[in-house]
């Protein structure tokens, strides 16, 4: 017993190697039954592994959305001579009116021949007197931001000019008090110093301004009360109602308008979504735009050289609006030794080659009779029309008080280096005054310089060289914007004639309510400025225009055609201010992406 016993408590070392062998044995199959199980666990992996990726190739995918959509537009883009003020109280020139006419609606619009187009005004009376004018005005007209144009609206625009007293304020500033009011819900009533009988078509560029939108901006100025009248804010913003509104606008360079799209009176087929008045004319510039698909509108100051290089162009045409309201002129500074004298101005006045100019320099333009437009109402076509005449040219030097002395005095013709082709008749004017030995000096001279220097007769030179008309189409309209002692200080000036008597011719004529009377009035005072020759009246424009087949400018399809010169159609179109470039009018068959 004690010895099994011992052998219990002491293994034998078979009993010991045989319980080494067990639990080895046990081990091993314990880690078998693992190895079995991780086995199993990766097979199941795999097979899971094999069930997805098979399932993810052969399972049908839904498709990749597609890429966004880039919008696209239709641009008008257009070259100017900038600078440009979109204040319908400040610009007047070319660029500056045709920006207006997109942002703002004016009372009325001109249609061709000066016919009248009720447009915000609906219809108007006027007082036996003809002192008191009432215009009922147009409702459910909006503004850009949204709000109705109103009678208190208008009122306050009209008032906003006269007060300013710039901008298209000579137009009414002698016959219109500043007190336009409003009478009833929607018509307002002008009051006048005295008759005029034009009012309506002299309407046409006074254009119609947010009240609460202006004064939300008025800073601290000169009008009183009104402050600045919103002056500084306008300048690159707009407060109109008009079938584009402002996008952007870096002065100098560039003005973005984009479509209104709740603009009252519509928009043709096509017209363009996106404007862009592009402050150059620099030819080169303007031909690549072009032939690079980057421009739709070229300016109408380029050069005939540059405009038939241009039309090599594949897929671009030019064409050409006559002009109807103005002409282009030198204006001879009439207070300036020795262009004081009137005989020295008739002698320069005889010596240019007005063939060659019509013919050579500027092809299909007709020359000017006297200083009022042709197509305009009350036009003289029997004023003294000057032609080259070097023996009558000596005759009126001799008649001078310069006759002993002239050749000591250097006359400066300043031309405006914004239009090349003016340069070519300069040069022209030079050699041929040169016969009878009158010493002209031609400057090339910025439109800005240009500006500045006609605003002072201090600064002002001898003769500059100027494209000029007038805001309404009769004959008054030309005459008091160009001859009128008020609009003296303007670059629609350079005379300085401050003529007491011809204001008051004028005055008189454009006070007469019965129109053949105004119109024979309008005659007589042509020929008395023909007798004073302030200005060698050169010839009446062509405005050539280079665009794509893609673009359709209004005229060619609402103008009347004249004739085929030597680049392409000419057409007669409306006389409105800037009306040639209502965008709403334009078709453009293209679109592109556009990032502004």
């Amino acid at each position: 017993m004690d010895k099994l016993r011992n052998n219990l408590n002491n293994p034998t070392d078979d009993q010991h190697e045989e319980g080494k062998f067990n639990k080895i044995y046990k081990r091993k199959e314990r880690v078998g039954e693992i190895m079995a199980d991780r086995r199993l666990l990766i097979a199941g992996t795999i097979v899971v592994l094999i069930i997805v990726v098979g399932a993810y190739v052969l399972w049908p995918r839904p498709a990749a959305p597609p890429p966004e959509e880039v919008p696209k537009y239709r641009v008008l883009r257009s070259t100017w001579a900038f600078p440009t003020y979109i204040d319908p109280a400040v610009g007047t020139d070319r660029s500056s009116s045709c920006a207006q006419i997109n942002l703002y609606d004016p009372l009325i619009k001109l249609g061709p021949g000066g016919v009248i187009i009720p447009w915000i005004a609906t219809n108007w009376t006027y007082s036996e007197d003809g002192l008191t004018w009432n215009f009922t005005i147009r409702q459910g007209v909006l503004f850009h931001d949204g709000t109705e144009l109103t009678a208190e609206d208008v009122a306050f625009s009209i008032n906003r000019m006269l007060r300013m007293g710039t901008g298209r304020a000579y137009v009414l500033e002698p016959y219109v008090y500043p007190n336009v009011t409003v009478v009833g819900d929607n018509i307002v009533q002008f009051h006048l110093k005295v008759p005029f009988g034009p009012l309506v078509s002299a309407l046409n560029g006074w254009y119609i301004l947010n009240k609460d939108l202006v004064m939300q901006h008025i800073e601290s100025g000169e009008y009183g009360d009104w402050g600045d009248y919103g002056k500084e804010w306008l300048t690159t913003h707009d407060a109109g109602s008009g079938p584009y509104k402002v996008k952007s606008f870096v002065l100098e360079e560039k003005l973005v308008m984009e479509k209104f799209e709740d603009y009252w009176a519509g928009f043709v087929d096509k017209a363009p979504d996106i404007v862009e008045m592009i402050g150059t004319t620099e030819p080169i510039t303007v031909r690549t735009m072009l032939a690079n698909g980057e421009l739709e509108y070229s300016d109408c100051w380029q050069s005939l050289e540059n405009l038939l290089a241009i039309k090599e162009i594949p897929n671009i045409t030019i064409s050409a609006r006559a002009d109807t309201t103005g002409g282009w002129q030198l204006m001879i500074n009439t207070k300036k030794p020795p262009c004081d004298d009137v005989h020295f101005r008739r002698a320069m006045a005889y010596c240019l080659n007005y063939t060659k100019m019509v013919t050579d320099i500027f092809p299909g333009t007709v020359q000017m009779v006297g200083p009022v437009n042709t197509a305009m109402l009350g036009h003289n076509p029997d004023v003294l029309q000057f032609h080259q005449n070097f023996d009558k040219a000596r005759e009126e030097l001799a008649l001078s008080k310069y006759a002993d002395n002239y050749t000591e005095y250097e006359v400066e013709l300043h031309w405006c280096a914004e239009v090349p082709d003016e340069e070519k008749l300069a040069m022209q004017f030079m050699t041929d005054c040169a016969v009878v030995n009158i010493d002209i000096k031609v400057v090339k001279t910025p439109w800005t310089t240009m500006v500045q220097e006609t605003g002072s007769l201090e600064t002002s030179p001898h003769m500059v060289y100027i494209s000029a008309g007038g805001a309404y189409p009769e004959a008054g309209s030309m005459l008091m914007s160009r001859y009128h002692s008020s609009n003296a200080a303007s670059w629609m000036q350079n005379e300085w004639l401050l003529n007491e008597t011809l204001d008051a011719m004028m005055e008189d004529a454009v006070s007469t309510l019965n129109f053949n009377e105004r119109l024979e009035k309008y005659k007589a005072i042509q020929v008395e400025i023909v007798n004073l020759c302030p200005t060698i009246w050169l010839y009446q424009g062509i405005y050539w225009h280079a665009y794509p087949n893609y673009v359709t400018p209004p005229w060619v399809v609402n103008g009347t055609y004249v004739k085929t010169a030597i680049l392409g159609d000419v057409y007669i179109y409306t006389p409105q201010s800037g009306g040639d470039f209502e965008c709403r009018l334009y078709r453009v068959d293209r679109e592109i992406e556009y990032g502004g």
